[in-house]
């Protein structure tokens, strides 16, 4: 067996390909995606999943359970990529929040219909488990507000409310689900490019000139 190069790992969160969703899951989420949740029956989720309502029980206890377990898979995904981008970044300040708002802003592409959801079914989720979805948002907010943090500590960005400004450059990042489309004006390169821009500007990115002097 032979082991991947650290180079290929470390590019790994730059990788989408199909989300590798079970069978109930993925019929789920585009029943969810087309008429959202409360107007979803399960009776039609066994039916795009190919199963009997029985069947699809078999798999998923409840329609709740399939919100849960999709929501779990897409958080679990995002904050891979996340940590996996910051990591291959190093400890530069600006690498690292171009990493992580190019990893939010791809993820919002590529996954757009399981982020789409995540944001904005949240009220659709039973009161115990909303706690622990929303503790992993907060988790991954956190990454963007501690880079920031460092990036003011270390003089290359200048907001002076860090925390507020990380919560604006996140709801931009995500906020890409809600509008992109494949065939759009913009290739997600280019919105990448773009937005990360608007990115630094939101922080106060001192430019490279100034860094080196």
């Amino acid at each position: 067996m032979t082991e991947e190069s650290p180079l290929a790992v470390t590019e790994a969160w730059r990788d989408y390909g199909r989300a590798d969703l079970p069978v109930p899951l993925a019929a789920a989420l585009a029943a969810f995606a087309e008429q959202g949740y409360h107007g979803t029956s399960v009776r039609e989720i066994a039916a795009r999943a190919g199963l009997s309502v029985p069947g699809l029980y078999h798999h998923y206890p409840s329609k709740q359970s399939m919100l849960q377990g999709l929501l779990e898979l897409t958080m679990a995904d995002l904050l891979w990529r996340s940590e996996q981008s910051i990591a291959a970044a190093g400890d530069d300040p600006v690498d690292r929040f171009d990493a992580v708002v190019e990893t939010l802003l791809q993820f919002h592409i590529h996954r757009r219909a399981q982020a789409f959801i995540g944001s904005t079914e949240i009220r659709s989720l039973d009161d115990d488990y909303r706690k622990n979805y929303t503790s992993k948002r907060r988790e991954q907010q956190r990454m963007v507000d501690d880079i920031i943090i460092a990036g003011v500590r270390a003089g290359v960005f200048i907001t002076e409310v860090p925390e507020d400004t990380g919560r604006a450059v996140t709801t931009m990042c995500v906020g890409v689900s809600t509008w992109y489309k494949p065939e759009g004006r913009l290739s997600p390169d280019e919105i990448v490019t773009r937005f990360r821009g608007i990115a630094r500007a939101t922080v106060g990115y001192v430019g490279d000139a100034a860094r080196r002097d």
